[in-house]
This record gives structure tokens, C-alpha cells and sequence, in this order.
């Protein structure tokens, strides 16, 4: 196995809009800085951090035969990254995130590609067999490849993001996953439980933010990670910062390490990512992980 962790789906670009506060003043204009656009969204975010601390990564996704494609394409190119690609006319998905002074973000995301989905497996099926590790995001055509990756020789990761707990859309992905992570945003009581029951995770991970994130191991007491500050580094936007929290625990764990340990390290992840604008500019490495964890 040549791939320590393979990414399926989630690929697009963000649109960044710094404005003076949030929620926005009932004007009809607001003035704004510079409006800067990244490669950036959750499956890229978690192939990039990984990569930054020295896994071998992947990516297969779908995209579209649009300028945002192309610039998609050129980057893994440069990178040296694995990326397999499916053409959809419906196009790239992208989001414009509002980014408030204190680092807040407000999404608004356009998924663009229909509901319902399919394309050939053969998009995921050569490199899921080369991974150890496989991270499903919780795009439409992505379910899809979940008996694919539970008949692989690997573990299985999934971020359903901020699931209520009910939404159908979601349960395959937590079902499927030996690791689940969760925002505590709109999560409700007894969704972990149910995870635990219906699925074949042995650890949740719900994040909460600035109030740090909640580790769930099955048949254990859950546990509270304090959130991380990193001295000289403040919070300047909070965009992707999840995805490096997924990226480091994967990491850490991936190491052979506890999932506390994995856990410590996503959240130095996160704060780290949270102290450079835009989406996915600034991951942490390996050397900077290490000296900030000892």
C-alpha cells in the first residue's frame, strides 16, 4: 500500500469575503477588503493537511470542465498529488465564505451537482486498493463507493460536518466509518449514541470550536480536549480549520498513537490553521506539529 490516506470527494473553491462584522449591516453596500479566491473545501482540505505532515494522499473527486476545474487540476499537478477526476457538467463546486474580524465564517455553499449522482467506480476502486486509510466525504456520488472502501483492506473516516443527528442524508457515511467527526453546532442529544449502535465507528470526534472538542471511544468515558492558542498566532479565520483538525488526528493516529494523542494533535492543527486567512493556506508540518506538542 503505497497511499496512507486516500480522500473520496470534496474538492472546490472558495470565494473569501473579509467583512467589518457579522451578521452584515442592513446597508446596501458594504465596503470589504480585496475578495480572494482558494482551492480549498473539506476533501481537499484533509488531502493537503495530511500531505503537509508527511503522508502520502490522494484525492478522487468530481469536478468540471470549467476555469475552477483547470485550476483544480494544475494545483494537484504541481503538488505531486494523486488526483482522479470525473467531468460533470453541472460544474465545480464552490462557496463564498464571509469572514468576520474575530476569524467567524459564514458558508454559503454551492454543492452544484445533482442529487442522485452516480459515476464509474473505476474513479475510486484503483486507489482505494493502495491506501491504508480512506476518508469519505460526505458528497452525494461518495456514498456510493462506501462498499468499495468496506471491502478494502483499511479504516474508514468520515466528517459529517454539522449533522443534527437525524438528517438521513448522513447515516450511511456514519455508519460506514471506523472514525466519525461531527460539529457540535446543530448536534442533538443521543446522536453519538446512535452512531455507536447503528455503525462500526470505535471513536467519535464531535468539535466544538473555541471550547476545544469532545472525544467518544467506544465503551469509554468521553473526554474533553481544551482548545489550543498558540502564542503570537491569533484567530483570523476559522475556514478549514476542521479539516486540519481531521488531518493531524489522522496523522497522529495513522502512527500509532492514542486517540487522545491524535485528538491533542488536532486541535494544535486547528488553532494553527486558524491564524492564517483564507482557506487552507497556512497547514501545519510535521516540525511545526512536534515542537508545539512537546
Amino acid at each position: 500500500m503505497d497511499l496512507d490516506v486516500f480522500v473520496i470527494g470534496g474538492v472546490g473553491i472558495d470565494t473569501i469575503v473579509r467583512v467589518p462584522g457579522l451578521p452584515l449591516p442592513p446597508e446596501e453596500t458594504v465596503h470589504v477588503q480585496p475578495v480572494r479566491s482558494y482551492i480549498g473545501h473539506t476533501g481537499h482540505g484533509v488531502v493537503l493537511g495530511c500531505h503537509q505532515l508527511g503522508l502520502a494522499t490522494g484525492l478522487a473527486d468530481v469536478i468540471g470542465d470549467d476555469p475552477e476545474g483547470a485550476r483544480i487540476r494544475s494545483a494537484y499537478a504541481e503538488l505531486g498529488l494523486p488526483l482522479a477526476f470525473a467531468i460533470h457538467p453541472s460544474g465545480t463546486r464552490r462557496s463564498v465564505n464571509l469572514v468576520g474580524p474575530d476569524g467567524r465564517r459564514l458558508s454559503l455553499y454551492d454543492g452544484r451537482q445533482p442529487w442522485g449522482l452516480r459515476v464509474d467506480p473505476n474513479l475510486w476502486r484503483g486507489n482505494v486498493a493502495r491506501a491504508r486509510h480512506v476518508h469519505v466525504s460526505i458528497m452525494d456520488f461518495a456514498r456510493w463507493a462506501l462498499p468499495d472502501v468496506l471491502a478494502a483492506n483499511c479504516t474508514v473516516s468520515t466528517d459529517l460536518h454539522d449533522w443534527d443527528g437525524e438528517n438521513e442524508y448522513h447515516r450511511d457515511f456514519a455508519q460506514a466509518a471506523d472514525l466519525v467527526f461531527v460539529s457540535t453546532s446543530a448536534l442533538r442529544d443521543k446522536a453519538i449514541d446512535w452512531i455507536f449502535a447503528s455503525g462500526r465507528a470505535q471513536a467519535v470526534v464531535a468539535m466544538a470550536g473555541s471550547e476545544g472538542s469532545y472525544l467518544y471511544v467506544r465503551d469509554e468515558e468521553p473526554v474533553h480536549v481544551r482548545a489550543v492558542h498558540i502564542p503570537g498566532r491569533p484567530v483570523v479565520d476559522t475556514n478549514g480549520a476542521g479539516d486540519a483538525y481531521v488531518s493531524a488526528f489522522l496523522t497522529t493516529w495513522l502512527d500509532g498513537r492514542s486517540y487522545q494523542e491524535a485528538a491533542e494533535a488536532g486541535s494544535i492543527a486547528g488553532a494553527w490553521a486558524c491564524g492564517s486567512p483564507g482557506t487552507h493556506t497556512d497547514l501545519i508540518t510535521a516540525e511545526q506539529l512536534m515542537l508545539l506538542r512537546f
